[in-house]
């Protein structure tokens, strides 16, 4: 039997719970709505429709939170990071982009519950903005010790 090669892997930030995607994302969205709002602690949530048949946990297993009769949002126990939309009979498993070891690869290309989106959303760009270094000073920025796990599988 041949192995399946992973298309897209990521995890949480500790490394306890990774996953893989064995083929390209399906549809990718930015949710305004309030309850992903509040299930990201962010002004929304961006999400990749992975098949659950093409889906897998391949390292722990994530803490699930039933946050509505139709979805289960699945979490590390262990630092809190949020994984994953599902609804309860679904046949894909949403996840979010920033869990992804390459976030650069999964663009959204469409927004839903623009009902709750919030108005400054559509003045980011208009933001000054800086790097690390330039917001922290270089030498405290290259002092900083990451204690979260690498963007590829260990």
């Amino acid at each position: 039997m041949k192995e399946r090669v992973p298309v897209l892997t990521g995890g949480c930030q500790c490394g306890a719970v990774r996953f893989a995607s064995y083929t390209k994302p399906g549809r990718i969205s930015v949710c305004h709505c309030r309850m992903c709002q509040k299930a990201v602690a962010g002004p929304f949530a961006s999400f990749v429709e992975i098949p659950h048949g093409d889906f897998a946990w391949t390292r722990g297993t994530p803490a699930t939170f039933r946050s509505s009769s139709l979805a289960e949002r699945d979490f590390c126990a262990a630092c809190g990071t949020p994984l994953s939309y599902r609804k309860i009979d679904g046949t894909v498993i949403e996840l979010l982009t920033g869990a992804f070891d390459r976030p650069d690869h999964v663009i959204p290309t469409y927004q839903i519950g623009v009902e709750s989106k919030l108005a400054w959303i559509s003045h980011l760009h208009n933001l000054p903005g800086k790097t690390t270094s330039e917001a922290a000073g270089s030498a405290e920025a290259a002092s900083i010790v990451s204690y979260q796990h690498p963007d590829h599988n260990t």
